[in-house]
């Protein structure tokens, strides 16, 4: 049937990469993932070995002697998103099983079902079922569960007896942002591994490597950008590159706060300034101006202006108050209140912070 199809655009585009060089050795290669141009770079620049990895030398390099050493236990990734860790058990995977990868892998993830039904019938008859191998001992299988956090409590009772009843036969990996959503029971079967956020310098060697793959026109202050926004996450670092990109031929530092929606570092010192010298009229007006003009939201604005109070200088009571007020602000914005009254807010917390200043130094 695939003979007698005519070939669409997308088949064009998705036509058989070449090898990669010996070169790119270290690099995930340009090809990584099929769709060609077509593919978001988060899947095209994936890593395909525990090599390629950005970041976590040290798990990956313990999961690696582990691999090695046929010693694999039972995994617990957890951390928080975009910091590799679907990617680094992926590698694992491939580099166990080569060309049988997919006969020996059961992946499922959270757009699946999974309730207790999915426990004792898919994972279950995957576990029990006898593995196909052509060594001298039978290849161990893996499950991999992907957020895992997103189990009920009852699939994950289920699963704690099915790792036990099948350890000989198969690895579980489990992935999850949120470990303390996993039961204990589960969590004492399996080697844990917190993935942190990733460091701005891993961020930044991973974008430059993608940026001249792609042949991007890109200045520093537009990378700082995107590794300041990406806050340790890889997969949103590379989303706001590839946005950007498509928005602007020149990816530099006011394109990529205008593509994301974000305040610019001097939108928000103006803001500042006006939060501590203007009266509450004049600040409550230039600052929904400049919301409107530039699209911005409350709530980015009191992260930033939040990161703006900790390099000023003011006393020490002074600056627990702001915060803990800031914070309260935040969290009523987060329950969809009127973001008038809550700018109103905002600008008496810093009018009463500026007064407390003043007494202060008298």
């Amino acid at each position: 049937m695939a003979g007698t199809t005519a070939a669409t655009p997308m088949d064009i585009d998705a036509a058989a990469p070449p090898p990669p060089s010996a070169s790119a050795k270290g690099k995930a290669p340009l090809s990584a993932t099929p769709g060609g141009r077509a593919a978001p770079w988060v899947e095209k620049y994936r890593p395909q070995s525990l090599g390629d990895v950005a970041a976590h030398r040290d798990i990956v390099d313990t999961i690696d002697r582990l691999t090695n050493e046929n010693k694999l236990p039972h995994l617990l990734l957890y951390g928080p998103p975009g910091t590799g860790k679907t990617s680094t058990i992926l590698a694992v995977a491939r580099k166990l099983y080569g060309s049988q990868y997919g006969n020996m892998i059961l992946e499922l993830n959270a757009s699946d079902e999974r309730g207790i039904d999915i426990v004792r019938q898919q994972i279950q008859d995957f576990a029990s079922a006898r593995s196909l191998s052509f060594g001298a001992r039978p290849s161990v299988k893996m499950v991999l569960l992907d957020e895992a956090d997103a189990m009920t409590k009852d699939a994950q009772f289920a699963l704690r007896r099915v790792i036990e009843k099948h350890t000989r036969s198969t690895r579980f990996a489990l992935i999850c942002n949120h470990v303390n959503k996993i039961i204990p029971a589960l969590q004492s079967r399996c080697t844990r591994f917190r993935f942190a956020p990733l460091d701005g310098t891993h961020v930044r060697d991973r974008l430059q490597h993608i940026i001249q793959s792609e042949g991007l026109d890109v200045d520093e202050g537009g990378l700082t950008a995107l590794v300041r926004l990406s806050n340790g996450d890889m997969r949103k670092a590379l989303n706001i590159l590839q946005s950007t990109h498509m928005a602007s031929k020149q990816i530099t530092e006011e394109a990529v706060y205008l593509c994301t929606g974000n305040p610019m570092p001097k939108d928000i010192e103006q803001i500042a300034f006006w939060l501590l010298n203007e009266p509450f009229s004049t600040s409550f007006k230039c600052i929904s101006d400049m919301k409107m003009r530039k699209g911005l939201a409350l709530v980015d604005i009191i992260r930033e202006v939040t990161m703006f109070v900790f390099k000023i200088q003011m006393p020490s009571d002074v600056r627990i108050k702001l915060i803990n007020d800031l914070a309260d602000i935040e969290y009523r914005l987060s329950f969809a209140c009127n973001d008038k009254l809550q700018l109103g807010a905002l600008i008496s917390t810093f009018t009463g912070a500026r007064t407390a200043m003043v007494a202060a130094a008298n």
